[in-house]
């Protein structure tokens, strides 16, 4: 999505690519022909790549199957698709490319298409604009006769093309070629950039009358003393033509222009139009999405955003503004993402969330099938995790998968894809090892997941533990979401995800699911659901029994430490005399501000952690070295927000005058010793909501038919009670009210007319050659 800028309003765009396959890659036949092509495709704005496929082995049609999902952050004038064949011992070869011009884009939006690839020549390389001024004006010479002079000002140009990744040194020529005669004039060289300032001004002079001129003049952008690339002639040195700009002036211009003065801006275009004849290089299959949005000033969106943010309280939920976009828009999966960016950004996504997955819960009829449609409740809950669990996503994993790309290991141990002299013993313990690195960094994650995700599971949870009472297949959706653990680990984390003894369909795959349903692996499933998605908002640790030491104390002794039970929810931690009874000392989750292992040394005693509060440390002896982690890992997990953390610690305590590991003398000496880091996901997002509002109602527009069938047959079951008797145009809609869906559809539909005319009253017809 990217930003330009049109007279009084804010376009907006984007781009999603999926990289499909391609076919018959490089020369037909000859000596250039390479049979065995390892091949790799770029994503370029103009010259500038911004994505690339993995390299595919040894095939002259690979199948890439990979999708890219971008914003377009600056104006730009070609998407183009570059085909490489990988080099081992040299440079990366350019195989052919796509380009599609931006004013194209629609026309191919949204449907796959196989583009034949183009070569890649220098002279087609082009991109940018120059602003030019130009006067005709008559002159009287010396024999009295008429002359006409043309006056060529070159302002600027914007935008040159790069060249190997860096700006160039322009100069522009300006050429005039007539009949008779033909003259050239050319400008400064301006050193590395790709917006020169040019500021000259060139004039020609031509006898003959205006009714009989017809002259071309010709811009040119020339790049002096740069070495072309090596498809081209590695051993020349000259000058390139990167681009020009054609005009032709005859008698009609001449009587419009008289004496004034024309200012315009121009694309420029490849020399000789860019073509050249080639060999048929192959094709490649894309499918491009481009969406261009024109948005409106803020005020304008409010109606429209205000419907949307009331969703959550209107009942039912199937008659709210946003379930209504979810209806009539099922077929296009793009059309959630703007409504969750905007409940996300007004903390309205929880109880939408929760609405419509009580909805869907109330149509499930089976625990087993929960969240496995393809439901509007599954595609928030997806797109959610997609914007949230992103940074989750990178400290959970981004270490580990990091790693097991530079050991660089053989993993296959499927028989059909073994190559000649792999050992699949081998490869099966390389995979079991990666794997294991993989679950036990998601296992050990919970106090990395962002809130706002544990909110959301929390919710779903309980709802789901309500309709079907236990936990069996209810903690499928936190552990097995595609984007959030996109890795090998995969099957194995699903078996145990289930928390079942599920089957597997590959027998090769025997001894790797075996590993992942026992129930040691389950256990720790099982546990990071717990820390993350408590079944109650109070419960996480209850009445556990501990050996506190009294707060304050100076001296060491065991009469400082007495037996307690400590307690922890998600509000509080507090320490009792007996189980069960009256708290003796609660403390706020909120104030905690640290939670970390002491040094045996401390107290002589093992298994000792600290919990740092706003007032004096809580020291706790836990009963032995797991519960001292767990301990540690809850509190951490459930205070991880707090604003108040402190960044380092005391890792012993402050006896007889001074600490005992650092021997600073004041107790409130600063830490000697960093904080356990949290790596803590936090929720970053930079979310236009007046861009999601005009997406919105642009979804609403494109499917503004479908709206109007939904209001008919809100009215025709207001009105006959009964079956409709045209069926078929609305059984895919959700109508449980008929009354207060059509009223919201009503409110819609005038939304969406206002909109209009605010649309229709701000657009222009712009003029090319115009700014």
């Amino acid at each position: 999505m990217a930003t330009s800028t049109f007279s009084c309003e804010d376009g907006m765009e984007e781009d999603g690519v999926s990289e499909g396959e391609g076919k018959n890659l490089g020369p037909c036949s000859g000596p250039n022909r390479q049979r065995d092509l390892c091949t790799f495709c770029t994503i370029s704005l103009d010259q500038e790549e911004v994505f690339r496929t993995k390299v595919f082995d040894k095939s002259l049609s690979p199948f890439y199957g990979e999708d890219f999902y971008f914003e377009i952050p600056r104006p730009f004038q070609c998407l183009s698709f570059y085909v490489f064949a990988k080099g081992v011992f040299q440079r990366d070869l350019p195989v052919g490319k796509v380009s599609i011009r931006k004013e194209e884009l629609c026309k191919f939006s949204g449907k796959e298409h196989w583009f034949g690839l183009q070569p890649v020549d220098p002279n087609s390389e082009v991109q940018g604009k120059v602003h030019l001024e130009m006067r005709l004006n008559e002159l009287i010479i010396e024999n009295g006769s008429m002359c006409q002079q043309l006056l060529v000002r070159i302002i600027e140009c914007q935008g040159l093309p790069l060249i190997s990744g860096q700006n160039c040194d322009p100069y522009a020529t300006v050429s005039l070629v007539g009949p008779a005669r033909s003259d050239q004039k050319k400008t400064k060289v301006k050193k590395k950039t790709s917006d020169p300032q040019f500021e000259e001004t060139f004039n020609f002079e031509d006898s003959r009358c205006p009714d009989s001129i017809k002259l071309s003049t010709g811009i040119s952008i020339f790049n002096p003393g740069h070495k072309l690339s090596e498809m081209c002639n590695p051993t020349h040195h000259c000058q390139i033509q990167m681009c020009r700009l054609a005009i032709t002036l005859n008698a009609d211009w001449v009587c419009f222009v008289g004496c004034l003065s024309l200012v315009h801006r121009y694309l420029l275009q490849p020399k000789g139009n860019g073509k050249s004849k080639t060999d048929d290089l192959g094709s490649l299959r894309l499918n491009v999405t481009y969406t261009e949005d024109n948005v409106l000033p803020s005020a304008c969106y409010t109606p429209l955003r205000t419907l949307l943010l009331k969703s959550p309280d209107i009942k039912p939920i199937s008659a709210s503004a946003a379930h209504i976009l979810g209806d009539i828009c099922r077929e296009r999966y793009e059309a959630v993402l703007p409504v969750v960016r905007l409940l996300l950004h007004h903390s309205r996504l929880v109880p939408f969330v929760s609405a419509i997955t009580v909805l869907e819960l109330e149509n499930t009829q089976e625990a087993n099938t929960i969240f496995r449609g393809n439901s509007l409740a599954t595609r928030c809950i997806d797109d959610m995790m997609k914007i949230v669990g992103r940074s989750y996503l990178t400290v959970t994993l981004k270490p580990v998968l990091d790693e097991i790309c530079d050991s660089n290991k053989t993993c296959e141990i499927d028989p059909i894809k073994l190559k000649e002299g792999d050992n699949v013993e081998v490869n099966k313990e390389n995979l079991q090892g990666y794997v294991q690195k993989v679950f036990s960094s998601i296992t050990q994650s919970s106090s990395s997941c962002p809130p706002l995700m544990c909110d959301v599971f929390r919710s779903l949870r309980h709802m789901a533990s309500k309709r079907f009472p236990g936990e069996r297949g209810i903690t499928r959706i936190f552990v097995l979401s595609p984007h959030l653990h996109p890795t090998s680990s995969s099957a194995g984390l699903q078996s145990s995800g289930n928390l079942s003894k599920s089957s597997f369909k590959e027998s090769y795959m025997y001894d790797f699911f075996k590993s992942f349903q026992e129930d040691k692996c389950i256990e720790k499933v099982k546990k990071v659901i717990k820390l993350t998605v408590p079944i109650s908002r109070d419960y996480l640790f209850c009445f556990r029994e501990i050996q506190k030491r009294a707060q304050g104390r100076k001296r060491i002794g065991k009469r400082n430490f007495k037996k307690r039970w400590l307690r922890v929810t998600n509000r509080e931690l507090s320490y009792h005399k007996h189980r069960g009874k009256e708290a003796l000392c609660i403390i706020p989750v909120k104030n905690i501000r640290a939670v970390e292992k002491l040094y045996e040394s401390a107290f002589n005693r093992k298994n000792m952690f600290q919990v740092l509060h706003s007032e004096k440390p809580l020291y706790v002896q836990a009963g032995n070295c797991v519960e001292a982690s767990e301990w540690v890992e809850v509190l951490s997990q459930v205070s991880r927000c707090n604003p108040d953390r402190l960044g380092t610690f005391h890792p012993s305590a402050h006896v007889a005058g001074a600490w005992l590991c650092c021997r600073s003398l004041s107790d409130n000496q600063p830490g000697c010793k960093p904080c356990t880091p949290t790596l803590l996901a936090n929720l970053q997002l930079d979310i236009d909501c007046d861009r999601e509002t005009e997406r919105i109602f642009s979804l609403l527009t494109s499917s503004y038919s479908k709206l109007q069938k939904m209001e008919d047959a809100c009215a025709s079951i207001a009105v006959y009670q009964g079956p409709p008797r045209e069926q078929d145009d609305y059984s895919l809609f959700t109508i449980q009210d008929p009354k207060e869906t059509f009223h919201t559809v009503q409110q819609i539909t005038h939304i969406l007319e206002e909109l209009q005319r605010e649309h229709d009253t701000r657009s222009g017809t712009a003029q090319y050659g115009s700014q």
